[in-house]
C-alpha cells in the first residue's frame, strides 16, 4: 500500500499583514500553514492604522516609489516587482474591495475602511486551510529546535519544517510589536542594526505657556527646510502639530528619517520653519514696517502678515526681544524660524521604525544566511519608509517574498526530519 507523505509544515509567526501575506503564499503551493500571534486576533495594528480610513498603497509611478526606501529602494524594489501598488490594488479587488486614488495620490479603499479587507482575508486564509493560533507569543526555540510559544495554557513546543518570522518592529508594542525578538535573533548570530523610531514627532522643550495654550494647534501650510547627511538642503510644504513638547504630524513624519540621523550622528539639530509660505521675504519686511499705530505685535502680525494663533506662539516662544521688534530680522525669521530640535519621541509612539534584521543577512528569498529554513518579512527588516502607503505596501511585498522563499525552500528539502530547523 503507497505511504501517505504529510505536506511540509510552515510556522509564520505573527499575524500582520507581511505574515498574512506569507501564509497565503506558501499555502498557495500546498504548505501546510500555521499563523501564531501574541495577541488575541490578528491585524491588530493593520486596524488601528486603518482607523481613520486605511491608507492601503500609493499612485506614485516606479522608480520614484522605489526611491521613498531611501538607501534600500534597490532591495525593496525588487520585492515590488513581484508585488507592486497595482497588484496589490488588484489582490484587495479578489476579496471584494475597490479602491480608488485620493487628491494626494494615496490609495484607500472606497470605504475608507480596514475591517472589512482584514475579515474577508481572514476568512480566505481559514477556507484555504490556513491555521490560526492566537495568543501564542514566541520565545524562541528550544535546545531540540522546537517552537517555544507561552499560551494561556502553559508552555507549546511546536514542531515546524521551515519558519516566517514576521514579528514587526518595536513602535505600537501594546498592539504586538515590541522588538523582543531582536535579542533571540542576536543571540542566534543574526545581523541586526539597532531599531530606532521612524515617521515619529520630535522634543523642543516648550515653555508651559505655550504648553498649556497651543499643544494640539495645528501649523498650516508651512515649508520644512532641512540638510541631508551630505549637506543637501531639501523644502517641503505641509502640515504639523504643536505637541506639549515639541512637533509632530505628516510633515514632520516625512523628514523625520533626516532629522533622527542627524541628532544620532552630531547631537542636534535645527531644521527651519517658513511661517508665511505665500509670501516672499521682501513683502513681510514691506507690510511689517508699516505703522503699529499703538497695536500689540501680536495684532501687527495678524494684519499685516496673516500670523496668528500658534505661528505667532511660536514667533514669541523662540525669538529674542530684539527680533521681534525689528522687522528685517523678524521677517527674516518668520521665512526660517529655527527649530532648536532635542530628540525624537520614543520608538513606542512612532509609527514605525528603522532598523531590524540587516538584508544583508538575508539571501534574496529572505531567509536567513545563520538559520537555514527561517525567513524574515515586514517591518522586523531594516528598512523604512514615509507615511502615505509605502510602509504597507512594502510590508506585503516582502510578506510575499518570504512565504513563495519558504515553499520553494521546503520544496527543495522534502525528505528533511520534521523539527530540524534547529538555531545554529
Amino acid at each position: 500500500m503507497p505511504t501517505s507523505i504529510a505536506p511540509p509544515r510552515l510556522a509564520v509567526i505573527g499575524g500582520g499583514p507581511a505574515g498574512l501575506m506569507a501564509a497565503e503564499a506558501a499555502r498557495a503551493q500546498g504548505i501546510e500553514v500555521h499563523v501564531f500571534e501574541a495577541k488575541g486576533s490578528v491585524g491588530r495594528k493593520f486596524l488601528i492604522a486603518g482607523k481613520g480610513g486605511l491608507n492601503l498603497t500609493h499612485s506614485e509611478p516606479r522608480p520614484g516609489f522605489d526611491a521613498r526606501y531611501r538607501q534600500r529602494a534597490g532591495d525593496v524594489g525588487t520585492w515590488l516587482d513581484d508585488f507592486d501598488a497595482d497588484a496589490l490594488r488588484e489582490w484587495a479587488r479578489g476579496l471584494g474591495i475597490d479602491t480608488y486614488v485620493g487628491s494626494s495620490g494615496r490609495v484607500f479603499p472606497i470605504d475608507r475602511k480596514a475591517a472589512p479587507l482584514l475579515r474577508g482575508w481572514v476568512r480566505r486564509l481559514k477556507d484555504s486551510g490556513v491555521q490560526m493560533h492566537v495568543l501564542h507569543r514566541w520565545l524562541g526555540w528550544t535546545a531540540d529546535g522546537r517552537l517555544h510559544f507561552d499560551t494561556p495554557a502553559g508552555a507549546l513546543h511546536f514542531d515546524a519544517d521551515a519558519v516566517v518570522l514576521a514579528l514587526g518592529g518595536g513602535s505600537w508594542p501594546q498592539l504586538g510589536s515590541d522588538g523582543a525578538w531582536a535579542q533571540t535573533l542576536a543571540a542566534r548570530g543574526v545581523d541586526l542594526a539597532p531599531l530606532a523610531p521612524a515617521n515619529c514627532g520630535f522634543d523642543i522643550g516648550w515653555s508651559p505657556h505655550l504648553t498649556s495654550k497651543h499643544a494640539g494647534a495645528p501649523l498650516k501650510p508651512v515649508v520644512a527646510h532641512w540638510r541631508d547627511a551630505v549637506g543637501v538642503e531639501h523644502a517641503l510644504q505641509g502640515e504639523c502639530v504643536l505637541t506639549a513638547t515639541g512637533l509632530e504630524g505628516s510633515l514632520i513624519y516625512a523628514i523625520s528619517a533626516d532629522l533622527r540621523d542627524a541628532l544620532s550622528r552630531d547631537g542636534a539639530t535645527t531644521p527651519q520653519l517658513d511661517l508665511a509660505p505665500g509670501r516672499d521675504v521682501e513683502r513681510l519686511v514691506r507690510d511689517l514696517s508699516r505703522p503699529r499705530n499703538g497695536r500689540s505685535l501680536a495684532e501687527h502680525l495678524r494684519r499685516h502678515a496673516g500670523i496668528e494663533g500658534a505661528k505667532a506662539a511660536l514667533l514669541f516662544e523662540l525669538l529674542d526681544k530684539p527680533i521681534l521688534q525689528d522687522m528685517p530680522r523678524l521677517a527674516a525669521a518668520i521665512k526660517r524660524l529655527p527649530l532648536p530640535l532635542r530628540s525624537a519621541r520614543p520608538m513606542a509612539e512612532a509609527i514605525s521604525c528603522a532598523g531590524g534584521v540587516r538584508l544583508e543577512a538575508l539571501d534574496s528569498m529572505l531567509m536567513l544566511h545563520a538559520i537555514p529554513g527561517v525567513f524574515c518579512a515586514g517591518e522586523m527588516l531594516d528598512w523604512e519608509a514615509p507615511t502615505g502607503g509605502y510602509l504597507l505596501t512594502a510590508c506585503f511585498a516582502s510578506g510575499l517574498r518570504a512565504g513563495r522563499g519558504a515553499a520553494a525552500w521546503l520544496d527543495g528539502n522534502r525528505a528533511q526530519v520534521r523539527g530540524s530547523v534547529t538555531p545554529v
